[in-house]
């Protein structure tokens, strides 16, 4: 098959979504199937490359992605011809997307990782107009009829059939995770402890976005309570200083300051993809503290690495965590502490590791291709 994906941001931007979409695309390839990936241009990158075999067309847009809703649309239509589907995700290259869908009578799906609607004032630090403004806007994309909706889980699916979307024109695909590159055997901890000066330390460590919707705040406030309990522990965070956060970042450096935590949190900025094992070997505890989730790669991810993680019992999180684990309220430091000392105490639950796995992940979006390309054919 030829699958023409239409993606606001791909790598070198790093993400959860940019990987599964590495994952699929160089997967579909290996498999024989022809992959184009539309994207909007990041400063620095080449306008079209091929990368493993995937066809990269980067689109200028004045370094912002908002404005790949509206440049993107010539360079898919020059494209789209030569393909049997187009595969757009949320948010700014689905507009595009379903839009040349409809002039070239093409079938388009979309991929759901996180329904927002009527949470952008709770997850965001955005002002009231621009959160009206997003929650219309993601709205508007749900129901432009695409013809299929895959959700990266079950909660997401919820979600999206609360907001209108038939039950019928969805399906759910989990992500895949890499489980060679997450085997627990192949790192050892001990380096990053030495460099760090952790050695004899309790450690509980934070990666991610200091975005609202990640909760770190809570862990923040949580700090000296459970240093009280555990005196030898320490927060290592790993935490993105992008700029689109910068306001986010500079409010937890304030909130360190402002507890007197200095000497109990370590501030990192983010290590690359290849060492971020290392970095949750060298933990005694993950902490995932988050207030919604599509899916949960951290979680995931450190369940993979047999590390005990204390996380939210929100949206999909109960779905993806296995192994070694404990679910605590959302937005409650004093649970986030309890659930630390528990793990402090070996008193985590225990279950078999569930699997998510990128070959079963690439199956079942080419099932839905198929499926897809035969009601085109069967239309046409």
């Amino acid at each position: 098959m030829k699958i023409l994906f239409v993606l606001e941001n791909y790598l070198p931007h790093i993400g959860g979504v940019e990987i599964v979409f590495k994952n699929l695309s160089e997967g579909l390839v290996k498999l024989g199937h022809e992959v184009s990936i539309v994207t909007h241009r990041i400063k620095g990158t080449k306008r079209f490359e091929i990368i493993r075999g995937v066809k990269i067309h980067r689109v200028d847009c004045f370094n912002s992605r908002y404005w790949f809703t509206f440049l993107s649309i010539p360079t898919i239509i020059n494209l789209v011809k030569e393909f049997d589907i187009i595969h757009t995700t949320s948010f700014n290259g689905a507009p595009p997307a379903w839009l040349v869908s409809k002039i070239t009578r093409k079938k388009c799906m979309i991929t759901i990782h996180e329904v927002w609607i009527n949470k952008w004032d709770k997850l965001t630090k955005m002002g009231w107009i621009n959160c009206k403004i997003h929650n219309i806007l993601e709205q508007f994309i749900y129901l432009l009829n695409f013809d299929r909706y895959v959700c990266v889980s079950k909660s997401t699916q919820h979600q999206l059939i609360c907001h209108g979307i038939s039950k019928d024109k969805t399906s759910v695909i989990y992500n895949g995770v890499d489980y060679e590159h997450w085997k627990p055997e192949n790192y050892n901890g001990k380096q990053i402890r030495e460099e760090l000066k952790l050695e004899n330390n309790f450690v509980y460590l934070f990666s991610g976005r200091p975005g609202i919707s990640k909760g770190l705040e809570y862990l923040i406030k949580a700090v000296n309570s459970i240093s009280e309990r555990i005196p030898n522990s320490k927060l290592l965070a790993i935490v993105s200083n992008d700029k689109t956060y910068e306001k986010r970042y500079k409010y937890i450096i304030s909130l360190i300051k402002k507890l007197k935590l200095d000497d109990k949190v370590i501030l990192l900025n983010p290590v690359s993809y290849k060492n971020l094992p290392s970095y949750l070997k060298a933990a005694d505890c993950v902490v995932v503290p988050s207030l919604a989730e599509g899916f949960g790669f951290a979680v995931a991810e450190a369940c993979v690495m047999d590390i005990p993680v204390v996380a939210s019992n929100t949206t999909s999180i109960p779905e993806v965590i296995s192994g070694k684990y404990i679910l605590v309220k959302p937005k409650s430091t004093k649970e986030l502490v309890e659930g630390i000392i528990k793990v402090f105490n070996h008193e985590f639950k225990i279950t078999p590791l569930k699997k998510f796995k990128i070959d079963e992940n690439i199956t079942n979006y080419l099932r839905e291709y198929q499926k897809l390309f035969k009601k085109n054919a069967g239309e046409n």
